[in-house]
């Protein structure tokens, strides 16, 4: 094992052995892209020699995603859910008519640069983990509108540290009515670079305030649609009743960790609601949190609406229900309960 402060690691890019590499070459025929996908390869270089025209560059053929590595409890290596990613991949590749790497292909991708990197995975007691960032571009040099017949997927591995360092703690958000993540019928429900790069004049804006940013549907910009880069989980007690509320949006990407969080959810009794959600709901709710692959859990104190001149104020600590869902998931990363459910694969 690498001789690093595991206990100092942030969320951001550690240099580790190798990354893996496999590209496809194919041609268009009758409306669909034909070819096969090479070998995939470890290397330690990690730069792209790409033609200026690609078509990655100039119209954004480009996909990605985020998944973790867990050193276990019991010293064991689990990856978490891997096939819910590559097929969260295959969904964005068609949508941006990309070559979609197959499942196999993915995993012994992963596979592969896991293995060459395990002394990456930092120790179990740290809370550190080793992040993948699958990487999908188009590599055809074009000047015409179209889509490339050339594909490259590259896996990154690099270990990053835990996103509370010390504590689990609350985040104040700001709604941003202003700007548009994604269309209702566009690119957010695709794991796409570009709907990050039309966020940034939004989320830093809202950083340099000291808070995030809480974005509506960009129809009527009345409901909640996505927290800066996660999704959105609200918790609503009503008697000895327990509501697990997310939005349904196809502006949304599909979280795997909300996923996840909901299974749990529905097997711990909550009712689970996917629905449009209005920003005066927020009243209602007794908790609240962004959800990802970074964080799990990212729980929401309070949510200032500028434009209406109204805080609504939810918890100001983490609260029961997601702390325990929080817990849960992390449990069946670690090892330190059953998977049940079949999510992790121990490499």
């Amino acid at each position: 094992m690498k001789q690093i402060e595991w206990n100092t690691l942030g969320f951001h890019y550690t240099e580790t052995n190798s990354i893996v590499r496999c590209a496809f070459h194919g041609e268009w025929k009758n409306g669909q892209l034909a070819g096969d996908w090479d070998e995939p390869y470890l290397t330690t270089d990690k730069y792209l020699h790409l033609h200026v025209s690609a078509t990655c560059l100039q119209y954004g053929q480009e996909a990605f995603e985020g998944l973790k590595v867990f050193r276990g409890a019991d010293g064991q290596i689990r990856v978490f859910r891997w096939q819910a990613n590559a097929a969260r991949l295959k969904r964005s590749a068609e949508a941006l008519k990309m070559a979609a790497p197959p499942e196999e292909l993915f995993g012994k991708a992963m596979r592969m640069v896991v293995a060459d990197n395990a002394d990456y995975i930092p120790p179990y007691e740290t809370g550190a983990t080793l992040y993948l960032r699958p990487l999908l571009i188009g590599t055809t040099p074009r000047l015409g509108v179209g889509p490339g017949r050339d594909y490259e997927l590259i896996i990154i591995p690099s270990p990053i540290g835990p996103y509370y360092p010390g504590k689990f703690h609350c985040t104040t958000f700001i709604i941003n009515r202003h700007v548009d993540r994604a269309a209702a019928l566009g690119t957010g429900q695709y794991k796409v670079g570009g709907n990050y790069a039309a966020s940034f004049r939004a989320t830093e804006a809202a950083h340099l305030q000291g808070y995030d940013c809480l974005f509506t549907d960009s129809k009527t910009h009345r409901y909640i649609d996505e927290c800066s880069a996660a999704n959105f989980i609200g918790i609503k007690v009503t008697g000895n009743k327990t509501e697990y509320l997310t939005p349904r949006s196809t502006a949304i990407l599909p979280s795997i960790t909300n996923d996840s969080l909901m299974t749990l959810a529905r097997d711990k009794g909550y009712r689970v609601t996917r629905r449009h959600i209005r920003i005066e709901e927020l009243a209602d709710l007794q908790e609240a949190a962004a959800c990802g692959t970074a964080c799990v859990i990212s729980p929401i104190d309070k949510v200032i609406d500028p434009d209406k001149g109204k805080t609504y104020c939810i918890s100001r600590t983490p609260g029961p229900i997601l702390t325990d869902l929080y817990h849960s998931l992390q449990d069946i990363q670690y090892g330190r309960a059953d998977d049940r459910y079949g999510w992790c694969e121990i490499i």
